[in-house]
């Protein structure tokens, strides 16, 4: 069966805008009116299926567009651990080493939590787990880091491309296929007049 997986970045919020490894912050007033201008315009795509990553900015960029999805833990975050909340310029002042194994070797977790292979890992997954259940449009609100975590998986890309995907806010990124062999659409803003490029 042919699926169509589509994945929508959401709306910003103060840590993205502040370099922050994500934590759990919200979206911001500018994020909220950007979702709801594209839900008004009616540019969320239909699905069978709707979900959503557990975050509070994927939650209320969701509720913005109007959806009600599922909550799905497999498209949690990226879990960095210690370094949840921190700045990036922090974190590469006080632990240089750290932060350059961590871009260096995909492997590497010096942060406690998940490496970028175990974030590839759990995206590839799920989005390889047979859909038996009539949903062959799925649409979901995750964060920026799994959905080029799933554009590596699925296009079967060496993990360092992960670094070179760049995932604007509330565009969509589409995967069409099923397990081994999935065509990509990526980039496509949700709002009239909303530029792909910040």
């Amino acid at each position: 069966m042919t699926v169509r997986v589509m994945l929508i970045s959401p709306g910003l919020n103060a840590a993205l805008r502040e370099a922050r490894f994500a934590g759990d912050a919200p979206v911001d007033g500018s994020g909220l009116r950007s979702a709801r201008a594209a839900a008004a315009f009616g540019s969320v795509p239909a699905a069978d299926r709707w979900l959503r990553g557990p975050s509070l900015r994927c939650s209320g960029t969701a509720e913005a567009l109007g959806l009600r999805p599922d909550t799905e833990h497999a498209l949690r975050d990226w879990e960095m651990g210690r370094w949840s909340g921190a700045r990036l310029s922090e974190v590469s002042t006080d632990e240089p080493d750290g932060v350059a194994a961590w871009l260096a070797d995909p492997s590497a977790a010096p942060h406690g939590g998940e490496s970028l292979m175990e974030l590839c890992a759990r995206v590839g997954a799920w989005l390889d787990t047979p859909r038996g259940d009539g949903s062959g449009r799925v649409l979901g609100v995750v964060e920026p880091a799994v959905i080029r975590a799933a554009v590596v998986h699925a296009l079967a890309l060496p993990p360092q491309a992960f670094w070179r995907l760049d995932v604007a806010p509330l565009t969509v990124t589409e995967l069409s296929g099923r397990s081994g062999r999935w065509n990509l659409r990526c980039g496509r803003p949700l709002a009239p007049g909303e530029s792909v490029v910040r």
